[in-house]
């Protein structure tokens, strides 16, 4: 098991360690309630240094990324960040991730961890542009500081005017008197942040600084995470996405750009203009009880017709959420459906997304 340059600094202060895509990751701190409205209110920081950075450069990079991604990389100049995806061959998705353009003919892809030899084995597999693929995952720590205070902690410590940094745009420089940062206004949980991307031997650094700031600031673990994207409607890979489901499926027809050709387009390109059968909703619990992953979805016939992929008990809303796919006749807003909980069926309705407005 991968141990992050911070792990021990995480359990000196109580951090709850488990492992997750191969890394020793702190979970939890204080609580996973406690710890998600901090983030919803205040500000956290998370370490989520497991993400992989894998860099690709040369003459025909821009021809490459787009045809291995669904996004329009044409539409990225430096400075800006696309979200995508790589479809491929079979209608479902390798991963999901963040593409940097850094300059010209020079890109960053921020992957998922527990995707990062299936990613790079498919991006090198798919490399007949003779692009350089330089992996390093291993080089780089990752902090996502994110709330509503994160931009008034993070300028106390960098002249970077990070109030001019624009959704999922960023710049490279100096904070913490560590140079060479990439300041990204981006994150997982749907509140103003940066993420921060740091050579190793400069994290701790980063990090004792971020906590000695005039602003109040927590350790957020992973279990907060996944309950503060999930009430923004975002995708987690290996439950709402993976190698079975399409970005049609799964509403990511925004990042499916079809006027270029790429991986497989064709078949992406026919469910979307209608041959998909089914689709990604969001259900909200109408009876007493949480819907988890896994849990099949029946209709009011007992006829399975879909399954969930995340569920929990929003801690903003205190009310039971999840994703879920179910057929297109029952995907409408304010279709009834059932959840299957061991013995008993649970009413739940079909709700736009996200469902933190």
């Amino acid at each position: 098991m991968k141990q992050l340059v911070l792990s021990q600094v995480h359990e000196s202060i109580g951090g709850k360690m488990v492992e997750f895509a191969g890394y020793n990751m702190p979970v939890q701190y204080e609580g996973v309630k406690a710890e998600h409205l901090t983030v919803r209110n205040e500000v956290g920081v998370f370490d989520v240094s497991h993400m992989g950075e894998v860099f690709v450069s040369g003459e025909k990079a821009l021809d490459f990324l787009q045809y291995i991604t669904t996004n329009d990389v044409s539409k990225l100049k430096p400075g800006k960040i696309q979200y995508t995806c790589l479809p491929n061959t079979d209608g479902g998705i390798v991963d999901d991730f963040l593409l940097y353009m850094l300059a010209e003919n020079s890109y960053l892809l921020v992957v998922n961890a527990s995707n990062m030899e299936k990613d790079l084995a498919w991006i090198n597999k798919h490399n007949t542009f003779g692009c350089a693929i330089n992996n390093q995952s291993d080089n780089y720590s990752l902090l996502a500081v994110q709330g509503p205070k994160s931009i008034e902690l993070l300028q106390e410590l960098t002249v970077v005017n990070l109030s001019e940094i624009k959704y999922y745009n960023f710049k490279i420089g100096n904070i913490a008197g560590v140079e060479d940062v990439i300041l990204s206004r981006t994150g997982y949980t749907g509140e103003i942040g940066f993420e921060l991307y740091i050579k190793n031997e400069s994290v701790k650094q980063v990090w004792e600084a971020i906590f000695s700031t005039s602003i109040e600031l927590k350790p957020i673990g992973l279990a907060a995470r996944d309950t503060l994207r999930l009430e923004k409607g975002f995708c987690l890979y290996g439950n709402d996405i993976n190698d079975t489901t399409s970005p049609i499926e799964a509403g990511l027809g925004w990042i499916t750009k079809f006027t270029k050709e790429f991986i497989n387009h064709k078949q992406l390109k026919d469910q979307k203009e209608g041959s998909a059968t089914r689709k990604l909703v969001g259900l909200e619990v109408v009876d007493k009880g949480i819907a988890r992953n896994g849990y099949p979805i029946v209709d009011e016939n007992g006829i399975e017709i879909g399954i969930v992929t995340s569920g929990t008990m929003s801690p903003s809303l205190n009310k039971a959420i999840a994703m879920a796919y179910v057929t297109k006749e029952l995907s409408e807003v304010g279709s009834e459906v059932y959840i299957q909980v061991r013995k008993k069926q649970i009413k739940a309705e079909v709700v736009s997304l996200p469902f933190l407005k």
